[in-house]
């Protein structure tokens, strides 16, 4: 029997200390570990790695700390547009939602296209009234709106105004949440839920629910979820990417997640960050920015979180 292990993320490009007070750092990291002990639950009852995924995830999309259900940013013309996906590494079983505006939980709903065995991704209204016919809870615009998000919305308009958008702070622009888990069966999988990025235009689908880019699972070799400038995520096909060096050129989970994040991404000078586990319980957790909000249950049932270099254990 395999021993389970479960890796989260909140966001990458995590910002200057000063962005949040000391009270807010204190929230995400509580909120981080809460939803590591949801999946953490789930797998040591001897549930499912897809079950783990989708516990952790819900605790992140009813935060207001990150990027996700409750918190998510809002597009250019004020709107929240989410997208969820997740999937299953024993089948490659995959469900994915994109621009819900009506969902408490976009994963939840990503969770039940995959278990309903049709179509891998809805989209918009038509992804919203799945939903509502699956009995998933549904909320009005105003539910996942924060004071933060409409802040920042308004400031990133007045600095585009001004010429001055790529002066903007990390924590004005993006964010996303996501999990991998390992289960006792030796199942993985990922799962990923975002609300884009603060002024996006009206439509923009990113990475997050794009299987293979934001998120991936196979049995045997990794689950990935991704977190960063999603249009490159896309373009490298990111989760696809690291299973295939591992399956292919037999590199660790360590060495190709570094050469994707860190190479590859970065050179193209944009954001970016990722959770993942391989077969055995490895775990790793690359990013190119200032920090990333991320933590993870190994092995040994050690519960570490942490935002920027610094990984903190804590009780579980």
């Amino acid at each position: 029997m395999t021993r389970p292990v479960i890796a989260i993320h909140g966001g990458c490009g995590v910002m200057a200390k000063l962005d949040l007070t000391e009270a807010d750092w204190a929230d995400a990291r509580r909120d981080l570990a809460e939803a590591l002990r949801a999946g953490w639950r789930v797998l040591t009852a001897g549930g499912s790695a897809v079950d783990a995924v989708e516990a952790a995830i819900v605790v992140m999309e009813d935060s207001p700390q990150f990027n996700a259900g409750h918190g998510a940013a809002l597009n250019a013309a004020g709107i929240h547009e989410l997208d969820a996906s997740i999937m299953r590494g024993a089948d490659l079983g995959a469900g994915a939602v994109a621009l819900v505006r009506r969902i408490r939980n976009p994963i939840r709903a990503a969770r039940a296209l995959l278990e309903q065995g049709g179509p891998v991704m809805l989209g918009a209204t038509e992804a919203d009234n799945f939903a509502a016919r699956s009995g998933l809870d549904m909320v009005e615009q105003s539910y996942f709106t924060t004071e933060r998000r409409v802040k920042s919305l308004a400031s990133l308009k007045a600095k585009a105004l001004e010429g001055t958008l790529k002066a903007a702070s990390e924590a004005e622009k993006h964010g996303t949440v996501g999990a991998v888990a390992l289960d006792s069966a030796g199942h993985l999988a990922a799962g990923t839920s975002t609300g884009g990025y603060n002024n996006k235009p009206e439509g923009r689908i990113g990475d997050t629910p794009i299987i293979g880019a934001g998120t991936y699972a196979r049995n045997g070799v990794c689950a990935v979820s991704g977190t960063g400038a999603g249009e490159f995520f896309i373009r490298h096909a990111v989760g696809h990417e690291i299973a295939s060096r591992i399956a292919y050129l037999g590199e660790s989970l360590a060495t190709a997640a570094d050469q994707v994040i860190k190479s590859d991404l970065a050179s193209y000078g944009i954001g970016a960050g990722i959770v993942s586990i391989d077969a055995y319980g490895n775990i790793a957790a690359p990013f190119n920015t200032d920090g990333m909000f991320r933590g993870w249950i190994d092995a040994d049932g050690n519960l570490s979180v942490g935002t920027h270099a610094e990984v903190t254990t804590v009780s579980l």
